[in-house]
């Protein structure tokens, strides 16, 4: 049955942003990050358009993601690790554990070892081996396919960035490491010192704008979703809970399949756009749950039934609502269709 609510997905913007971080990262491959199901677009669809463009390195969080696309036969990481729970989907070779803690390299290792990613925390104190671990022999005799680090600031123009990129350069050579890897979607913007060897967009790939360095980067997602009812509002009446709203005349109004159940969150109140072609609806009253009222006296024609787009590009979308590109896009709910173009 089809939804009353769908995403419009650009498959030729999407890899046209992966093109275009790819001449970013230089000589260093460019990989994706398709955790958070595809960053909330559908991992399975994002890998598919990747690959064939030329992708050949895919990372996800959890086992469980990376189960789910085991028929794919994708150049896999997981960037969690290996919990005891993980290791039957670890031993399958599915993908490859980036292995994270002390723990997780002994139970790789318990386990007869094989290729993995080992991830090392050179200042953001998230997940990571310590780099004096690594030079009291830690990873001696690990198959490691890539070194990774994770800068915490690289969308803005801090020292932190060289400080972890010197860190992390420090490495080279200490480890048996194939590659080197530092670099997110903002991480490649900062220039080929940060790059190494593979880079790893994610935010990027799917329409995130945080540096001036992406302004070529390209809309990806586009929320749709269907005229439930059109009324009209008489002049002093208000609409949406706690009457935030109250109609200076007559005003037309349509209520949408929409809410923020679905991940258009309650910071769109009356700072949303609709738009049907180039006319602007304004979102009017309170996000609610499952509906949002637009006003539509711009749109004579639209009626019951009628599909609406919402204004999402992301960094536009993020100021209007106070939300993170990274939330808008992850937050988008299971009750929309997924509809690649």
């Amino acid at each position: 049955m089809n939804a009353p609510l769908r995403l419009r997905l650009d498959s030729a913007a999407l890899v046209a942003n992966w093109r275009a971080l790819d001449a970013m990262s230089g000589r260093a491959a460019c990989g994706a990050a398709i955790k958070a199901d595809g960053y909330g677009l559908g991992a399975r669809g994002v890998a598919e358009r990747l690959a064939a463009a030329g992708c050949r390195d895919f990372f996800v969080a959890t086992w469980a993601e990376a189960m789910a696309l085991r028929d794919l036969d994708l150049p896999l990481a997981v960037f969690h690790g290996v919990r005891a729970e993980d290791m039957a989907a670890a031993a399958a070779g599915v993908a490859r554990p980036v292995l994270n803690t002390p723990m997780q390299i002994a139970r790789w290792r318990e386990a007869g070892g094989g290729p993995c990613d080992v991830m090392v925390d050179t200042g953001m104190n998230r997940l990571g081996v310590a780099p004096e671990d690594i030079g009291g022999g830690l990873l001696d005799g690990l198959d490691i396919v890539t070194l990774m680090s994770h800068l915490a600031c690289a969308d803005e123009d801090t020292a932190m960035n060289a400080r972890q990129r010197d860190a992390f350069a420090a490495l080279a050579g200490r480890t048996g490491a194939a590659r080197m890897s530092l670099a997110n979607s903002s991480g490649i913007a900062l220039g080929a010192d940060y790059a190494f060897d593979l880079t790893r967009p994610g935010l990027a790939l799917y329409g995130g704008r945080q540096r001036d360095e992406h302004r070529g980067i390209a809309q990806v997602v586009t929320p749709e979703a269907q005229v439930i009812q059109r009324r009209c509002v008489p002049a002093g009446g208000v609409v949406g809970y706690n009457a935030t709203w109250r109609a200076p005349a007559d005003t037309e109004i349509a209520i949408l399949n929409l809410g923020y159940a679905d991940g258009y969150f309650r910071g769109f109140s009356g700072t949303g756009i609709a738009r049907v072609g180039d006319v602007v609806l304004p979102v009017l009253g309170r996000v609610s749950m499952d509906m949002i009222a637009i006003g539509v006296d711009a749109a004579p024609r639209l009626a019951e039934g009628d599909w609406v787009a919402l204004d999402y590009d992301l960094p536009a979308a993020s100021a209007a609502s106070g939300m993170a590109q990274y939330e808008l896009l992850t937050c988008l709910g299971a009750r929309f269709d997924r509809c690649w173009l």
